[in-house]
């Protein structure tokens, strides 16, 4: 799945320790996500969305769709 998790954190300034922070997991964890290795659960797709103040369809695009 492809995101935009990399802009929407270099928008804000926030490193990925700063985002790991922010959703209470770690920093690999975030890592992970960006660079598409790790697909985050639903609960934490949400979260994500609430940090950057968006929808989880801002931030994810599913494969099939991209």
């Amino acid at each position: 799945m492809e995101n935009a998790l990399p802009s929407l954190r270099r928008e804000r300034g926030w490193s990925q320790q700063r985002l790991a922070d922010e959703l209470g997991v770690s920093r690999q964890t975030v890592i992970s996500i960006e660079r598409g290795r790790f697909d985050p659960s639903l609960p934490l797709a949400f979260r994500i969305a609430r940090a950057f103040g968006t929808s989880i369809e801002a931030v994810f695009v599913p494969d099939d769709a991209s």
